[in-house]
């Protein structure tokens, strides 16, 4: 019964409901900051867990995980939880096929519906880029370069004419290659502490705005 709960539980709802009810049952917190995410969102965490020391960030990465996984959790992972702003990196895991095949569309489909959410909550939105990435080690069939470089594009086109702050991490980690170099990664995908090191200071820098 209970990896039969595991299965049905695709949005993984379950992963944070405990934390989620312990914060909820606190006073809200000035300036509360949520970084909603896949892998490469929840992985900062443990990489590089200073980033996070002191601070009013909460993780709500699950790795692994899709836009439509996402748009399901960003009522229980967010708003619930009262934020000033939310971190929005996401598309990686789409393009990867892990639910099945998407289009840059799909993917800005369920992007834009919790950009609406958060928005109809009062919660100010930080769109990120989708790492580079030229290769993907469990999906080697898939050459995700130029598909992740019109998802930005449209990522950035969205933010700009909707007037929601947008980190731009792509420009600042991928190679010649349009991939994630060997000293920012170890498998081409995955933030090391050195990539972590140079997106830190990107989205602080965005969220200095909010």
């Amino acid at each position: 019964m209970k990896e039969q709960a595991v299965i049905q539980d695709w949005p993984y709802l379950n992963k944070y409901r405990k934390e989620n009810t312990l914060i909820s049952e606190k006073h809200p917190t000035a300036n509360r900051i949520i970084f909603m995410g896949d892998s490469i969102t929840e992985f900062w965490k443990n990489v590089h867990p200073d980033f996070f020391e002191g601070k009013n960030y909460i993780n709500r990465g699950i790795s692994g995980q899709t836009t439509p996984q996402m748009l399901i959790r960003f009522r229980a992972d967010v708003i619930e939880l009262k934020p000033t702003a939310v971190v929005i990196l996401a598309g990686g895991n789409d393009i990867a096929g892990n639910t099945g095949p998407s289009t840059p569309e799909m993917i800005m489909n369920n992007l834009i519906s919790m950009v609406e959410l958060a928005k109809a909550n009062q919660i100010q939105v930080i769109l990120c880029s989708v790492l580079p990435a030229n290769y993907f080690y469990w999906n080697p069939k898939e050459k995700p370069a130029n598909t992740v470089i019109a998802l930005n594009k449209q990522i950035k086109e969205y933010a700009c004419a909707h007037n929601i702050l947008y980190a731009d991490y792509y420009s600042a980690l991928v190679d010649e290659y349009h991939g994630l170099p060997t000293r920012y990664s170890a498998d081409g995908v995955h933030p090391n502490k050195n990539g972590y090191l140079v997106m830190g200071p990107i989205i602080e820098k965005i969220i200095s705005l909010v």
